[in-house]
């Protein structure tokens, strides 16, 4: 996975970013004391300062999840991780978050095994 060009595309290259993976228990952990919800996110992210900020994505949380997602584990990590960058954007859940996803996993390939009736980004995230 070209973690770190997908970064630098979406944040640029100055921006410090910490990309972490966590175990089920990790993320629900996390998830517990971030957002008060007692599950195993697949993916959150922070922003630290302007120019920094943490991924953590839950890669068993994601291999359960990617075929409702109509995605391979490899690329729906992918998505993931696209979808936390554009959180640190400052973008929430929106058309304008799903078409840049979208053109974030094309410009990656990171859509080329999607079903046939699942031609956009994934929709869904919790």
């Amino acid at each position: 996975m070209p973690f770190k060009k997908i970064k630098e595309k979406v944040l640029g290259k100055e921006y410090d970013l910490s990309l972490v993976f966590l175990t089920p228990k990790e993320a629900r952990e996390l998830t517990r004391r971030t957002k008060n919800k007692d599950k195993a996110s697949n993916v959150l992210s922070f922003p630290l300062t302007r120019t920094s900020g943490e991924i953590f994505i839950c890669p068993s949380t994601a291999k359960k999840e990617a075929p409702s997602f109509n995605m391979p584990e490899r690329e729906f990590i992918g998505y993931l991780f696209i979808h936390g960058l554009l959180h640190i954007t400052g973008l929430d859940h929106s058309g304008t978050m799903e078409r840049a996803e979208q053109k974030l996993l094309k410009h990656f390939n990171l859509c080329k095994r999607l079903s046939p009736e699942s031609t956009s980004a994934p929709t869904k995230l919790r």
